[in-house]
């Protein structure tokens, strides 16, 4: 698999300026995952966490699943990993676990998720609720929510491959 990362413009208007930055954050996280195999990417962090470079892709793609298709489109297709009683099931990985399966979901809610904010203008109101507010946040609001979700677990990517192998910057 072949990973580039493209810079986001520093001119472009608003819209493309955050599917720009959202973009970047996705081909960041998959930089940080590229050349590893599974063992390397379900190796947890420390102990007592969980976290891994595959359980954080696994955690996107329900992120991306959640608010592109639950807020966004009112469209709850229910989550992919985890469940009421495992809330952080996408962090809980085994052995049958592959980057295979995570990488192809993952890169599956992106599209999802791409062709759904199409069909919306920025300032346009999803059809569902934030569950914490209740209230439909914008489109506007879903990316720049998604660009800080990205961010954040983009900074503890750094930190895992550079546990695993020593790599880093990109």
């Amino acid at each position: 698999m072949t990973t580039q990362r493209t810079e986001p413009s520093v001119t472009a208007g608003e819209r493309a300026m955050l599917e720009g930055w959202l973009d970047y954050h996705r081909e960041t996280l998959a930089l940080k995952c590229a050349g590893l195999d599974d063992d390397r990417l379900r190796t947890a962090s420390v102990r007592p966490s969980e976290l891994s470079l595959m359980g954080l892709v696994r955690h996107m793609a329900e992120v991306e699943r959640i608010w592109f298709r639950k807020v966004l489109m009112a469209d709850d297709q229910g989550p992919i990993y985890f469940s009421d009683e495992d809330r952080d099931g996408e962090f809980h990985l085994t052995e049958q676990d592959t980057w295979e399966e995570a990488h192809s979901t993952w890169q599956a809610e992106i599209a999802v998720a791409r062709r759904n904010a199409a069909r919306f203008a920025l300032d346009e109101v999803g059809k569902g609720v934030h569950r914490r507010s209740g209230q439909s946040p914008s489109l506007r609001w879903i990316f720049t929510h998604m660009i800080e979700e990205y961010a954040r677990h983009n900074g503890h990517a750094d930190l895992l491959r550079e546990r695993i192998d020593g790599a880093v910057g990109y």
